[in-house]
C-alpha cells in the first residue's frame, strides 16, 4: 500500500512504467521529498488470552514487538472491544489512570507572600529588626520599638507590592491544562455520547471528524479518507493521511474525513503531555535578573559587612562605647546600607513595562523576561506559522506551462478539479489562488467529480463548458501519476523538461502539482476522452508572512541575529531563508549529533551553530539543544514558535515568544504571547524592553551608590567625630527614597541600538565614585559645623541651646541638618545616573520629578518641625534649611563632571580590558563570545528568585523518563509503547479474575 503521508505531492519515487519493447528508454523518477515504505504489522508473540502480562513481558521484543503491534492486540492489552467500556469500568480506570488533563500544583498564596522576604537583602533587614527589638535591651532603656516597627513596615510594603505583581503574572500551566479538547464523542456500553474530554480513559472508543481536535492519543479502528494536521506537534506544513491502525495524537486537528479509534493514552502520558514534561524539565536554570540581583546584593552586603566589623572593633574596643550606643551605630549601617527595595523596584518597573508592551499586543506572562529580552543577542525562530503563514499557496512566479494554456488558465483549470467544500489543504490553496472561490464553478456545469484518494493520488472533474456546450475533463495530482495518464503530445523532450522542472522544485523546497486536460466526445460523462495532455506544473509552498522580512531587517538593525530552526525539510528552509534575506547557510539536524564534517571550515559544533542561518528537520530535543548550546556560549536567546513541538525550546530560551495563533502548549511555555499576526510586535517588544532595561540600570547604579554613601559616610563620621546618627532617621530616608524611586518605572529614557547587558564592573565603578563624592559632601558639612563657627558668622544660624558651633558632636539639631543634607542630595543623584550627558539635557518624567519634589518637601517639613525626642532630633530654623539646600546644590553640579571623568578613564579601561579578553578567548576557541552571560544557576542566585516558576512546580505523571522524539518513523513505535504501558497497568489491576 502506498504511504498515507503522501497527499497530492508531485514526484513519486515510483518509476513510470515503460513499454516492454523499449528497454533502452530510461526510467523516469520525479524526485520529490522521499518517504519510507510502510512496515507490515505483526502480532504479539504471546498468548493474548492471558491478559495479566508483566511489565517485563511487554518490553520483551521477542514477545511483543512494540514497533509494529497490531490493533487487535492493542484491544486485548487494554481489555476492551469496539463496543466501548461500561460506565463502571470507565469510572474504575479514571481512578487508575487519572483524568485526561495535565495536573498542576497550586502555590500557597501565604507562602508566596513570605517568599518576597526570603533573600539575603531581606535577611539583613530582618536581622536589623531583631537587633532593634531583642538585643537593644539593657542600660535601663526599653527595646527600640520605633525602629522595629519601621523596619517591619518597610519589609511588608515591599513584599506586598511584589506579591501583587506576582499574582497578576498568572499561572503558566493553566493554558496547558485547558489545551486539551474540552469535549469528546465516546462510545460507552455500545452507545455514542458526548462527554468532557477530561473523563476519557485508555480503552475508550472515540470518534472525530473534520474540524475536530483529537481528544486523546489513539489508534484508528476506522478511517475514511482521514487527514490529520500535526503541525502543532511535528512542524510539518502538510496534513498527514491516516489509515486503519495508524496513531493520532492529542491536540492534533482532523482536516478531512471521519475516524474512530481506541484511546491508548490520556493526560500526562500522551505525546502532548510528554512534551509538556520536557517544558518543565529546566530545573538547572534561574532567571537572568536574579543572577544580577545576587551580584548587586553581594556587593552591598560585602561593603556593609566590612564597615560593620570595623565599627565593632573601633567603637567597642577603641572608643569603649556602651552596648546600646554601639548597637545604634551598627543599626544605621544595616538599615541605610541595604537596598531593600531593589527587588520590588525592579518588579514594579517590569510590571509597568509589561502593561506598556500590552499596547503593542504583546502579553507578558513572566515579567522578568522583559529584562532578558533587552539583552537578547540571538532570535531562534520557528518557520511554520511564525516566519511563514502556515497556509499553502500557489507560487505564481514559478508556474511551468507545457501547452497552449497560460499560467492563469492552468490555475483556473486546477481549481475546476478541486473541491469547493470540505476542502483538503491542496484544494484550498488551489481554489484560493483564483481569488473568488465562485470562479472555480463559474461558467461550467459539474457532471462528475472524483475526489483525492491515497491510491490514485489525484482528483478529476468532468464538466460541460456552458459557453461551447462541450464536455471536458481536468485532473490534477502527483506528477508521476499524471504523466502516466497523458497520451496526447507526450514526447521525450516534454518528459525531460518535466523531470528537470520537478527536480528544480524539489531542490527549492517547492511541492509540485501536475495538471492535465482532455476533451470528451459525445454526451456521456463516463465516456473516453481524446487523451490527457499535460498543461502545467504548479509550485506549492508555505509563503512568508508579509511583514516577516521587514521584521528580520529591523531585528538585525537592533543587533539581534535571527536563526531559523524548523522541523520542515532542508530545501524548504533554504528557500524560505532566501526569500526573507535570512541567508541559506542552513544545515540538517543530524549535524547536531555528528558535528561538522571532516575537512569543513568549522572546527567545532559550537562554531557551526553560531555561523548557521538555521537548521532544518529538527525535533524538540534538537531545538532545545541549539538554544542550550547558544546559552552556554554566553548568548541570551529568544525563541519564537507556535506549536507544541516548540514548547521545550520556548521554555529553555531566556525569552520564549508564542506568536499569534499559537497552540496553548506554546503559549504556556512562552514568556511573551503575541496577539497580532506576524513578528513585527517583537521589534516593538525589543525596543520597549531596552527602555525598561535602561530604567533598571539607572536604579542599580543609584542603589549601589547610596549604599556606599550611607555606609562609608556614617562609619567615617563615627570614627572621626564619634557622631551617632539616629537609626530611625535613616529609616525615614529609606522610606522616602523608595517611594520616589518607584516612579523610575515610568521614566523617560532612550533605548540602546545594541543588545543591553549588565556590566556590573561599570555599575560598581560609578557607584563607588558617586558614593565617595557624596560622602565627602556630608563629612565636609559636619566638619565645618563642628570645627568652626563659619555658619554662625556667615548666616547667623545657631544650634541647640544657641550654640554657634557643634561642640557637642551629637547635637540634636546637627542630626537634623545632616538628615536633610543626606536626604536631598542622595535623591538628587538619580537625575545624574539616569542621563548619559548633562542631567538637564534629558528631561525626566513628570512622575519622577513630582515625586522628588514631594519627598524633599516632606524632608524639609520634618527638618522644620521634627521635635522627636525618641530619636534625638530637633527642629532647625529656616536659615539652616536654606543653607543645606544651597550646600547640596553646590555639591550637586560637579556630579556630571565625575560621570564624564569616569567614562574617559576607568570605564574606558574596563571596556578595553573586556574587549582584549574577548579577543583572546576568540583566538583560543575560534568562537566569538558576547558580553551577556549564561543562565547557570547557583544556590546564592536562587535565593533572589521571587518569581514563581509554575511550570517547574507542576506535578506531571509522565510515562517515560527519556526525552521525547517526534521523528515520523518513530511515532508508531511511540504509540505502541503507550498502549503497552497502559496494558501493564491494567494487568496489575485486571477487570476480570484470573482463569
Amino acid at each position: 500500500m502506498s504511504d498515507p503521508k503522501v497527499e497530492k505531492e508531485a514526484g513519486s519515487t515510483e518509476p513510470a512504467q515503460t513499454p516492454a519493447p523499449e528497454p533502452e528508454k530510461k526510467k523516469r523518477e520525479y524526485k520529490d521529498f522521499g518517504h519510507d515504505d510502510d512496515e507490515k504489522a505483526t502480532h504479539a508473540k504471546v498468548d493474548m488470552d492471558q491478559i495479566q502480562l508483566k511489565a517485563e513481558d511487554l518490553y520483551d521484543k521477542e514477545k511483543v514487538d512494540l514497533e509494529t503491534i497490531v490493533v487487535d492486540d492493542v484491544f486485548k492489552l487494554l481489555q476492551c472491544d469496539d463496543n466501548g467500556l461500561t460506565d463502571e469500568e470507565a469510572a474504575r480506570r479514571l481512578e487508575l489512570f487519572g483524568p485526561n488533563k495535565l495536573e498542576s500544583e497550586e502555590q500557597n498564596p501565604f507562602l508566596q507572600f513570605l517568599s518576597f522576604m526570603w533573600n539575603p537583602l531581606s535577611w539583613v533587614m530582618e536581622a536589623a529588626a531583631l537587633v532593634a527589638i531583642a538585643l537593644s535591651n539593657g542600660e535601663h532603656r526599653p527595646p527600640d520599638w520605633e525602629d522595629f516597627v519601621g523596619i517591619v513596615l518597610l519589609l511588608f510594603i515591599n513584599s506586598a507590592i511584589g506579591f501583587y505583581e506576582e499574582r497578576n503574572a498568572g499561572n503558566a500551566v493553566k493554558a496547558l491544562m485547558d489545551s486539551l479538547a474540552p469535549k469528546a464523542k465516546v462510545k460507552r456500553a455500545g452507545q455514542w455520547r458526548e462527554i468532557e474530554s477530561a473523563q476519557l480513559v485508555p480503552g475508550d472508543m472515540v470518534s472525530f471528524k473534520i474540524g475536530d481536535i483529537v481528544p486523546a492519543d489513539c489508534r484508528l479502528t476506522e478511517a475514511i479518507n482521514v487527514s490529520i494536521d500535526q503541525a502543532a506537534l511535528t512542524g510539518e506544513s502538510l496534513p498527514q493521511s491516516k489509515k486503519l491502525g495508524d496513531q493520532c495524537f492529542s491536540g492534533s486537528t482532523c482536516k478531512q474525513g471521519e475516524a474512530e479509534g481506541v484511546v491508548i493514552s490520556t493526560g500526562p502520558n500522551t505525546f502532548f503531555g510528554r512534551a509538556a514534561n520536557l517544558v518543565g524539565q529546566d530545573d538547572d536554570t534561574t532567571g537572568h535578573l536574579q543572577k544580577i540581583l545576587a551580584q548587586i546584593g553581594s556587593f552591598c552586603l560585602v561593603v556593609i559587612g566590612i564597615f560593620v566589623i570595623a565599627e565593632i572593633f573601633c567603637l567597642y574596643a577603641g572608643f569603649r562605647y556602651s552596648y546600646r550606643r554601639g548597637l545604634d551605630n551598627i543599626l544605621v549601617l544595616l538599615i541605610g546600607g541595604i537596598p531593600i527595595a531593589m527587588p520590588t523596584v525592579l518588579s514594579v518597573t517590569l510590571a509597568v513595562g509589561a502593561q506598556q508592551l500590552a499596547k503593542y499586543k504583546a502579553i507578558v506572562t513572566r515579567i522578568t523576561a522583559i529584562e532578558e529580552l533587552a539583552a537578547v543577542t540571538i532570535l531562534c525562530s520557528d518557520k511554520t506559522g511564525t516566519l511563514t503563514t502556515n497556509k499553502l499557496t500557489i507560487d505564481r512566479d514559478t508556474i511551468r506551462t507545457y501547452g497552449p494554456f497560460s499560467a492563469e488558465d492552468v490555475i483556473l483549470l486546477a481549481a475546476y478539479a478541486s473541491r469547493t467544500e470540505n476542502q483538503d489543504a491542496i484544494d484550498q490553496c488551489v481554489v484560493g489562488a483564483v481569488g473568488d472561490p465562485a470562479r472555480a464553478r463559474a461558467g461550467i456545469k459539474l457532471l462528475d467529480f472524483k475526489p483525492f484518494n491515497p491510491v490514485d493520488k489525484r482528483t478529476e472533474i468532468t464538466y460541460r463548458e456552458e459557453s461551447s456546450g462541450k464536455l471536458k475533463r481536468v485532473t490534477k495530482g502527483m506528477t508521476g501519476i499524471i504523466i502516466e495518464l497523458c497520451t496526447r503530445n507526450k514526447t521525450e523532450e516534454l518528459e525531460n523538461r518535466l523531470e528537470a522542472d520537478v527536480e528544480e522544485f524539489a531542490t527549492r523546497g517547492l511541492r509540485a502539482l501536475a495538471v492535465a486536460y482532455e476533451e470528451v466526445d459525445g454526451e456521456d460523462p463516463e465516456g473516453e476522452g481524446n487523451g490527457f495532455e499535460l498543461i502545467g506544473l504548479l509550485a506549492i509552498f508555505d509563503p512568508p508572512r508579509d511583514d516577516t522580512k521587514q521584521t528580520i531587517d529591523d531585528a538585525l538593525a537592533l543587533g539581534v541575529k535571527v536563526k531559523m530552526v524548523t522541523g520542515d525539510q532542508l530545501a524548504i528552509a533554504k528557500e524560505t531563508g532566501r526569500r526573507l534575506g535570512l541567508g541559506d547557510h542552513m544545515y540538517p539536524a543530524k549535524v547536531l549529533k555528528d558535528g561538522p564534517e571532516p575537512g569543513s571550515r568549522f572546527k567545532t559544533l559550537d562554531e557551526m551553530i553560531l555561523d548557521a542561518d538555521g537548521f532544518a528537520g529538527v525535533f524538540p530535543e534538537h531545538k532545545y539543544e541549539i538554544v542550550k548550546r547558544l546559552q552556554a556560549l554566553g548568548h541570551l536567546c529568544a525563541m519564537t514558535g507556535d506549536g507544541a513541538n516548540d514548547a521545550p525550546a520556548l521554555s529553555r530560551a531566556n525569552v520564549g515568544i508564542a506568536v499569534e495563533g499559537a497552540t496553548d502548549a506554546a503559549r504556556s511555555a512562552a514568556d511573551i504571547v503575541l496577539t497580532e499576526p506576524g513578528l513585527s510586535t517583537i521589534v516593538h517588544a525589543i525596543r520597549g524592553s531596552r527602555i525598561i532595561f535602561q530604567r533598571m540600570r539607572n536604579y542599580a547604579i543609584y542603589a549601589c551608590a547610596v549604599t556606599i554613601r550611607i555606609v562609608v559616610c556614617f562609619a567615617i563620621l563615627a570614627f572621626a567625630f564619634k557622631f551617632d546618627f539616629p537609626p530611625f532617621m535613616v529609616l525615614i530616608i529609606a522610606l522616602l527614597n523608595d517611594g520616589t524611586i518607584m516612579t523610575l518605572s515610568v521614566d523617560r529614557v532612550l533605548p540602546s541600538n545594541t543588545p543591553d547587558s549588565w556590566d556590573l564592573a561599570e555599575i560598581f565603578a560609578y557607584a563607588v565614585a558617586y558614593g565617595l563624592y557624596l560622602t565627602l559632601s556630608t563629612i565636609a558639612l559636619v566638619a565645618v559645623a563642628i570645627r568652626t563657627t563659619w555658619f554662625f558668622d556667615a548666616f547667623g544660624v545657631r544650634l541647640h541651646d544657641g550654640a554657634t558651633q557643634a561642640l557637642d558632636h551629637n547635637d540634636p539639631q546637627l542630626h537634623t541638618v545632616v538628615y536633610l543634607q543626606v536626604a536631598i542630595i542622595s535623591q538628587a543623584l538619580i537625575f545624574v545616573t539616569r542621563s548619559h550627558g548633562f542631567f538637564f539635557m534629558e528631561r525626566p518624567s513628570v512622575a519622577l520629578f513630582a515625586a522628588f519634589c514631594l519627598a524633599q518637601l516632606v524632608s524639609s517639613i520634618i527638618a522644620a518641625y521634627g521635635n522627636w525626642g525618641f530619636t534625638n532630633i530637633e527642629a532647625v530654623s529656616g536659615g539652616w534649611i536654606g543653607i543645606v539646600w544651597i550646600w547640596d546644590i553646590v555639591w550637586f553640579f560637579p556630579l556630571d563632571l565625575i560621570k564624564f571623568a569616569m567614562k574617559a578613564t576607568i570605564i574606558k579601561y574596563l571596556r578595553a580590558r573586556h574587549e582584549a579578553a574577548l579577543a583572546q578567548e576568540t583566538a583560543h576557541t575560534g568562537v566569538p563570545m558576547t558580553r551577556t552571560q549564561s543562565r547557570a544557576a547557583s544556590i546564592h542566585e536562587s535565593l533572589y528568585s521571587n518569581r514563581v516558576s509554575f511550570l517547574r512546580r507542576a506535578a506531571r505523571k509522565v510515562g517515560f523518563g527519556q526525552k521525547i522524539s517526534m521523528k515520523p518513523e518513530e511515532l508508531q513505535r511511540f504509540s505502541s509503547i503507550q498502549a503497552a504501558r497502559t496494558g501493564s497497568v491494567l494487568a496489575r489491576h485486571p477487570s476480570r479474575p484470573n482463569a
